[in-house]
């Protein structure tokens, strides 16, 4: 996946929108104002960093070296995932719909619905 594809991506979910809240150089992709990917585009090799339950956090990072605890993020709820081509391109789009799934969950009621007549 290449970081053009990673940004598309992103910005083809529901009600999504790119912001550069930290730096210039991090992408961040928001739903409803809350984060559910951060992205130094720029980077070789690219990395992600994804929201993911806890469990599933941990047997991904157990199975593949290229996930990683998240980096500068809160290790029990986030990982990192390197895109170096040694995960499938089907798996990393699941883990960005997974992140962005979670995020949606815990935004309020109303702002779910928006999203669902969107």
């Amino acid at each position: 996946m290449t970081p053009d594809e990673l940004r598309t991506y992103c910005l083809e979910l529901n009600g999504t929108f790119e912001d550069f809240p930290f730096s210039p150089e991090l992408s961040v992709f928001k739903v409803g104002g809350k984060i559910f990917a951060i992205c130094p585009l720029d980077e070789s090799p690219l990395r992600v960093s994804l929201k993911c339950e806890p469990e599933l956090a941990v047997q991904l990072r157990e199975a593949h070296q290229a996930v990683t605890p998240g980096y500068h993020l809160n290790k029990r709820h986030w990982n990192t995932v390197t895109l170096d081509g040694s995960l499938p391109e089907r798996m990393v789009r699941d883990m960005i719909e997974d992140s962005y799934d979670l995020v949606v969950a815990g935004l309020p009621r109303r702002e779910r619905l928006r999203l669902d007549r969107s």
